[in-house]
């Protein structure tokens, strides 16, 4: 069973930035996807950022331009870079790596923005 481990959230200021990591607990082969999610207090769990094995990455509109992710195949890891934080940006963030096969998820990871 493939486990995903999160790390990097905190707590920052309105402005700062934070970095998010996500591994595999074993290397992927193929396409799959693989990517972060978020779920504020009373809303729905949304997309934030995905990558493609391929290189191929997709955000949300809300983060476009504040936020970069990035991958590592042969290691089956995913970062996600957040700069210039907003109080709205407040949420859990799970990483979620799928393919044909599987479809897994992290634990989760807080990320608090508020001055």
């Amino acid at each position: 069973q493939v486990q995903l481990v999160e790390s990097g959230g905190g707590l920052v200021q309105p402005g700062e930035s934070l970095t998010l990591s996500c591994a595999a607990s074993e290397t992927i082969f193929g396409i799959y996807a693989m990517g972060w999610y978020r779920q504020a207090p009373g809303k729905q769990r949304e997309l934030v950022a995905t990558m493609q094995s391929g290189g191929t990455t997709h955000y949300a509109d809300s983060v476009k331009g504040r936020f970069t992710i990035s991958g590592d195949n042969a290691k089956t890891t995913v970062v996600l870079q957040m700069n210039s934080l907003k109080s709205e940006d407040t949420a859990v963030y799970y990483c979620n790596l799928n393919n044909w096969r599987i479809d897994v998820w992290g634990q989760g990871t807080q990320v608090t923005v508020s001055s």
